[in-house]
């Protein structure tokens, strides 16, 4: 006789064997003993839950000669015959194969007719949401008016795509996932039926992997038997099944946990050399840091888990040690990182770069302790020190050179050198901020350029030219002091001139300012091809109009007129000018002519930054719409050459 499988030798018979569905077993029961029974009944649920088991048991019951009764008593003719699947009253359809209208078709009629040795005719669809959508319709009227000689049974894994109209026609019972210590209890009391003696941390381990089926558990059952025999170990599980061993996965977290990637290293080589699949090994590493959570956050936490009583005392063990917010962060990192590895080319490089990410990241501070840090530090602070020191200004031009500043003494400044340096933080700041509003029309000054872009000559004041003592000695002035006066002279706005002599020679400062103020109303002043300043009116020319199309524009316009009055301290008004417009002629002695444009240009800081970090030059330069081109190749420029004046 052929070997009969776990799965289908403890199937139940009775109500009272099924397992883990004491809500839907009663009911049934209830509605048995009271006549209330549905003529259809629909049971869904995951698989391996009992749907089509339930269904079979209600057909004994309801066709058992001693009943209807509560329970099948399991020796009469009918039961029997259900029990080995040869009852004519008792019809099974594979939902799955027969689905088309057809075959419903030929069901209505075979139901027509009375049963032959039973009470009822008992109809069992499995997978019944496979069928058609024309099957559906074909059973409607048939499942709200039955023969009274009739009951339609159907068990679906997937009871979304059962029609609304056939779930309003039918009793509803949702069949639950198995508990793990109704499922450890369960396999268990089977390994003592076969004579099998089992370790509680195999059971365990079966029970994760079953995931609350209990047909899946079984048939893992039937394989670890077959290769342990009468006693079975965790170790032997573990290599049967391919899991990964639950010790292993413990230690990986915790080296996690305290940075050791050294440990981490040699447990994912562990972990490859028994062949684990990837994704299961995630899968087992992001439920063990769940679980951390859980015995972080709970006092109740054995409810939640699914593991036996050592490996939760150690689990409280480790969450003891470490706060939540640690824990929290390295879960969510490790979650983002491994769901990278199942669709990665290069799955283990992809793991180790996630675990490398996640020991950087394990020292994480609560965001209150930082506030609270910081609060500190601004109340422990001396009230004299500025909160950004000031930088000097770069004082080199191509036009006016000057002796470079003397460098900074590798001492911290004293106290009563920063006051006046604190006193017009106002005017001077290493890093201007935008403006916040324009209510108090204060004079303000432009602002100090970036260490890589050059000062226009025009703005820069020569300071005194330092000693060559001093400058090898790296000392500042007799006064500590006089450093920070002369940034502030240095960035005074201009002295009161002609309008069109300010805007000459501070027009490359005033596009610096805006740029600090608003980046892209910079970017648009850059394009002009020359400015022009007549009394208090300002000409801006541009090559095309699209290059200032976005200028015109009202609040743009209130904008640009804010800074030139914040800068220059005069009113201007602005005007924009292209070829062919009405506008006046250009004056190449008022206006920045295309070589100061391209000067400006080769200037920028951005420019200047990648000339450094590639060494190269500057071998074309381009502007207006006709792309004036400078074709010239300039020589890599050194010294005071590297940052020529505008007026030159």
């Amino acid at each position: 006789m052929s070997y009969l499988v776990l799965a289908r030798k403890s199937r139940p018979q009775t109500f009272a064997e099924v397992v883990g569905q004491k809500a839907v077993v009663r009911t049934l029961q209830n509605a048995l003993a009271q006549q209330r029974v549905a003529q259809a009944l629909i049971f869904s649920g995951v698989r391996g839950t009992g749907k089509t088991t339930l269904a079979r048991i209600m057909a004994k019951a309801l066709n058992c000669e001693q009943g209807p009764a509560t329970e099948p008593c399991n020796l009469c003719r009918s039961c029997r015959d259900i029990a080995d699947g040869a009852s004519i009253d008792l019809q099974e359809v594979d939902g799955a194969s027969n689905r088309g209208i057809q075959e419903i078709r030929e069901l209505k009629e075979k139901i027509r007719f009375m049963p032959t040795s039973s009470r009822y005719k008992i109809i069992i669809i499995d997978e019944v949401h496979m069928l058609t959508t024309e099957a559906f319709n074909a059973l409607l009227k048939t499942l709200e008016e039955p023969p009274d000689h009739v009951y339609f049974m159907f068990a679906t894994t997937e009871l979304h795509k059962v029609p609304v109209t056939i779930l309003s026609r039918c009793q509803r019972y949702e069949l639950k996932r198995l508990g793990h210590r109704e499922l450890a209890a369960h396999f268990t009391r089977l390994a003592e039926q076969e004579g099998v003696r089992m370790e509680p941390a195999a059971v365990d381990m079966i029970v994760r992997e079953a995931g609350g089926s209990v047909r899946d558990g079984l048939s893992l059952l039937d394989q670890i038997f077959s290769y342990c025999g009468q006693e079975v170990r965790a170790e032997e599980v573990v290599e049967v099944l391919g899991l990964v061993s639950h010790q292993l996965i413990a230690d990986l977290g915790s080296a996690l946990l305290n940075g050791d990637l050294g440990a981490v290293y040699v447990l994912l080589d562990q972990m490859y050399l028994h062949g684990t699949d990837i994704k299961r090994f995630s899968n087992d590493l992001l439920q063990w840091f769940r679980d951390l959570v859980v015995c972080k956050v709970s006092k109740h936490s054995g409810q939640f888990l699914e593991v036996t009583e050592d490996e939760q005392a150690a689990l409280e063990q480790t969450a003891a040690s470490y706060s939540l917010e640690t824990i929290s962060a390295l879960f969510n990192l490790l979650l983002e990182g491994l769901e990278k590895v199942s669709v990665s080319q290069q799955p283990r490089l992809t793991l180790e770069l996630t675990f490398i990410r996640a020991v950087q990241f394990r020292d994480v501070v609560p965001v209150a302790e930082l506030i609270s840090r910081f609060d500190r530090l601004l109340e422990g602070a001396s009230p004299d020190l500025p909160a950004v020191s000031p930088t000097p200004l770069r004082q080199a031009t191509a036009a006016s050179p000057s002796p470079k500043p003397p460098p900074r003494s590798s001492s911290p400044p004293t106290a009563q050198a920063a006051v006046p340096a604190r006193s017009t933080a106002a005017s001077v700041s290493s890093s201007p901020q935008p403006p916040t509003g324009m209510t108090t029309r204060e004079p303000l000054s432009p602002p100090e350029p970036d260490k890589t872009s050059p000062l226009p000559a025009a703005v820069a004041t020569n300071p005194p030219p330092a000693t060559p003592s001093d400058a090898a000695n790296g000392q500042s002035s007799p006064s500590g002091a006089t450093e920070p006066r002369t940034q502030v002279e240095e960035a005074q706005p201009p002295s009161p001139a002609p309008p069109k002599k300010k805007v000459r020679q501070h027009w490359e400062g005033f596009v610096q300012y805006v740029r600090e103020r608003q980046r892209w109303i910079a970017a648009a002043l850059q394009m002009a091809a020359s400015v022009e300043c007549n009394g208090k009116e300002l000409i801006i020319h541009f090559d095309d109009s699209a290059e200032c199309t976005m200028l015109k524009q009202r609040n743009n316009v209130k904008a640009l007129t804010e800074f030139l009055l914040d800068f220059f301290q005069e009113e201007l008004s602005v005007q924009f000018a292209v070829p062919g417009s009405n506008a006046c002629a250009v004056d190449p002695a008022n206006g920045l002519a295309p070589q100061h444009e391209r000067r400006a240009l080769a200037n920028d800081p951005l420019v200047l930054t990648a000339l450094d970090v590639f060494t190269g030059q500057v071998g074309d330069i381009r502007i207006g719409s006709g792309y004036r081109a400078h074709t010239t190749p300039t020589a890599p420029r050194t010294g005071e050459e590297a940052y020529p004046s505008v007026e030159e």
